[in-house]
């Protein structure tokens, strides 16, 4: 038996400990098997590059719950966009991505695929399935659901999201005391999130809370407002700029400072609309997406509110590379472990698909059938805890 891993998009908080629970849960099941990587996700498919675990790593795999990031590497590779992977060298020209890696699982006698990632990764994951199916070769692709966004349709959690969520939360903390630097100060925290609020409403929630367990003192010029947000950006909410940037002009009279939680996919379509009038250029990526570091959308918030709210120092800080490197929280580590162990019973079983919490069964951990499996997934933002928090911040939705 042939097993091999494979993580791909971006990071997230939870690619080598997934590694390490996939590992313990078939030493668990007593199975004999050489296991393998693909090296920097489908590229490393593509190119037929892969480590080979040696056959005691499961006494030292436990060290890999400490560490973010993933120790096999990961790309950004879509199979079924042949332009994209022949411009990056991956194949050579005529030749059919998806049939290249089909054939590089088969010369490998791989049996079990283990894909780690978001929507796109086992989406593609899927499409190798069925190719190698319909051209007679049975391979098994059981993936487990990362995505920080917490964005993959049918699935509540996914692996990792917490621990984001909480990281950024931690990132705030310091960042937030740059309000003590200058007079009239306002500070914009972007957040990752494309298409889905989750991660930005998330990170402000335990900020809060964890802002709740301080001690303030007006003696000592401690004063709780000043570390308070005073606004939740996210996709899913309509931004009336105007009507905001009047209700922040007062929190800055106010306190002297503003504090900004904002989604990078807030009001993209606006500045989207925007560039096209300057006949800007819209790059997007290999699936398609547009390039959010390329159109900046927190420096894009800072235009729209410096002048409005009188700021005479304006900080936009990104946390994204930060929480998303990080190690898994207790919490995550619990959630990848019963997920792994759910993924090697189904691979034992031969049954393919992706193991995750199915919101069409009630959260329940389940095999969920690839064709259900889409991006996209939206924040409900009329949820009580998110509408609770911008009651307190002042904030109407």
């Amino acid at each position: 038996m042939k097993i091999a891993f494979l993580t791909s998009g971006g990071l997230a908080p939870c690619l080598s400990a997934s590694i390490a629970a996939l590992l313990e849960s078939y030493e668990m099941e007593n199975i004999s098997a050489d296991f393998s990587g693909y090296l920097n996700g489908y590229q490393g498919l593509l190119k037929g590059e892969s480590y080979e675990f040696p056959s005691h790593i499961t006494k030292n795999v436990g060290i890999l719950y400490s560490f973010g990031g993933s120790i096999i590497g990961n790309s950004r590779v879509k199979l079924t966009n042949r332009e994209d992977c022949e411009k990056k060298g991956l194949i050579s020209p005529g030749e059919n991505p998806l049939e290249k890696a089909a054939e590089q699982l088969i010369k490998d006698k791989i049996t079990v695929l283990h894909t780690i990632g978001g929507d796109d990764t086992n989406t593609m994951a899927a499409e190798l399935s069925r190719y190698l199916q319909e051209n007679g070769y049975d391979l098994t692709v059981v993936g487990l659901p990362k995505t920080v966004d917490n964005d993959i349709i049918p699935i509540v959690q996914s692996l990792g999201a917490d621990t984001a969520a909480e990281q950024g939360a931690l990132f705030f903390e310091n960042i937030v005391n740059e309000n003590t630097a200058s007079p009239r100060q306002l500070t914009i925290h972007e957040v990752m999130g494309r298409r889905c609020g989750w991660l930005t409403a998330a990170t402000a929630k335990k900020y809060r809370d964890r802002l709740a367990t301080r001690s303030f003192d007006h003696d000592l010029l401690l004063y709780c407002e000043n570390w308070d947000i005073d606004a939740i950006f996210i996709p899913e909410l309509h931004i009336d700029l105007e009507k905001e940037g009047k209700r922040l002009l007062g929190k800055m009279n106010n306190k002297d400072s503003v504090n900004i939680f904002l989604s990078e996919g807030a009001c993209v379509s606006e500045i989207v609309e925007e560039m096209k009038r300057n006949n800007e250029e819209i790059k997007l990526d290999a699936f398609g997406h547009i390039r959010l570091d390329d159109i900046n959308p927190g420096q894009w918030f800072a235009i729209q509110f410096s002048q409005i709210i009188g700021a005479e120092k304006t900080l936009v800080q990104k946390s994204g590379y930060f929480s998303r490197s990080a190690a898994p929280n207790e919490k995550d580590i619990q959630l990848i472990k019963e997920t792994a162990s759910k993924a090697v019973q189904c691979a034992l079983e031969c049954k393919s698909g992706v193991v995750g919490m199915d919101e069409g069964r009630d959260g329940k951990l389940s095999l969920i059938e690839y064709k259900r499996i889409k991006g996209g997934r939206m924040f409900d933002f009329q949820t009580d805890w998110f509408q609770k928090m911008l009651d307190e911040i002042g904030q109407v939705s």
